[in-house]
């Protein structure tokens, strides 16, 4: 991922919701902490859930599972819906910003933008692009990539350095048309996690996050947020 460097953004709900706010999306939806995995906590999540996104450190076990899922993936197929929404990442240290767009487009039924949004603007002239296309009309929008550097800057740690190597990622995950897929742009393809509804998809999600988490059972540089209905 050579070429364009960003600030990474900071796994805060206040934050994303500001980016988002920037960006002309009517705040109907709010992210907001997911502070444990367990059904008592998942419980005090307010409803409905629309996507989550989940912060993890790329390790060398990850990596190892990351080929190994792929290969696989590329020898037995998946379905993989065409209304999903993919991207690329092809800037380095955008996973934030393309976490939240995964969220955004593939929930637009449910998200309300203003009139002159530029995020809105951004998704209907990529909505039949390639995920290498969409990747590349990102790296060309000015206005997502200002608002990224303000909202990168607005966390309450301090940014690291753009030349600073950073190994924690932002993926998403969506229901669309009844099935769990988890969007992640250093992947070629969505993964397809089995079915989901309305009423499960933040358990069925944090059921993945968990199998995230059991593959790196040392690491505790774990951030789970989920958009809400607010």
């Amino acid at each position: 991922m050579e070429g364009q460097r960003w600030l990474p953004l900071e796994a805060n709900p206040e934050v994303m919701n500001q980016f988002l706010r920037q960006l002309g999306l009517v705040p109907t939806w709010q992210f907001g902490d997911v502070y444990g995995l367990e059904a008592e906590v998942l419980s005090l999540v307010p409803r409905p859930v629309c996507a989550v996104l989940l912060l993890f450190p790329i390790t060398e076990k990850y990596e190892t599972f990351r080929q190994e899922e792929e290969a696989k993936i590329k020898a037995q197929g998946q379905e993989v819906s065409s209304d999903v929404y993919f991207m690329k990442q092809t800037i380095g240290n955008a996973c934030g910003t393309i976490g939240l767009i995964h969220a955004v487009a593939n929930n637009q039924r449910h998200l309300e933008f203003e009139p002159n949004s530029p995020l809105k603007a951004f998704l209907l002239q990529s909505a039949k692009m390639s995920p290498q296309e969409k990747a590349a009309f990102l790296e060309k929008d000015e206005s997502i990539r200002v608002t990224h550097e303000s909202s990168a800057q607005e966390g309450q740690t301090e940014a690291p350095s753009l030349d600073e190597k950073v190994d924690l990622h932002f993926i998403a995950f969506v229901n669309v048309e009844g099935h769990l897929y988890e969007l992640d742009g250093r992947k070629p393809f969505p993964i397809v996690h089995g079915k989901t509804t309305e009423d499960t998809f933040l358990e069925d999600s944090a059921e993945v996050c968990k199998k995230f988490m059991a593959r790196d059972p040392q690491e505790l540089r774990f951030t789970v947020v989920a958009l809400s209905k607010a």
